[in-house]
């Protein structure tokens, strides 16, 4: 699968080059607050499979110091979230939101959805789990 992403002022770019292995959203606390909606929709790729057409210098990252696997990377001109990597596992996080173009896969899970809102989208037949 080959595809690209953006922030909003266009200053940061990134390609993926390789296969999706998931593709979900997230009902969570953390990502609920990064977001500002009932959830974060994400696309999580090996960390081979991406590369910085250019902005990877305005990049700035947030970690929670109590998260071991939690953390914004944003764009620093506009605020866009932007894909997170995390080699000690090695995976990056990338914000659906943040894609170019629309891509051929559908998200298949809704993860931590005992904590989504009240509030928040239902499942629409999407597969929840708990955590």
């Amino acid at each position: 699968m080959l595809f690209t992403g953006s922030c909003l002022c266009g200053q940061s770019k990134y390609q993926v080059d390789g296969d999706v292995i998931g593709f979900y959203h997230c009902h969570c606390n953390r990502c609920r607050k990064f977001s500002g909606t009932g959830h974060a929709t994400n696309l999580r790729i090996d960390c081979q499979h991406i590369s910085w057409l250019q902005g990877e210098r305005l990049i700035k990252r947030f970690k929670l110091n109590r998260e071991e696997r939690y953390r914004n990377d944003f764009c620093s001109e506009c605020g866009s979230p932007m894909p997170r990597y995390f080699s000690e596992v090695g995976f990056v996080v990338i914000p659906a939101g943040s894609l170019d173009h629309e891509i051929d896969i559908k998200p298949s899970d809704r993860i931590f959805c005992a904590s989504r809102a009240a509030w928040s989208c239902e499942a629409d037949g999407i597969t929840c789990h708990d955590e």
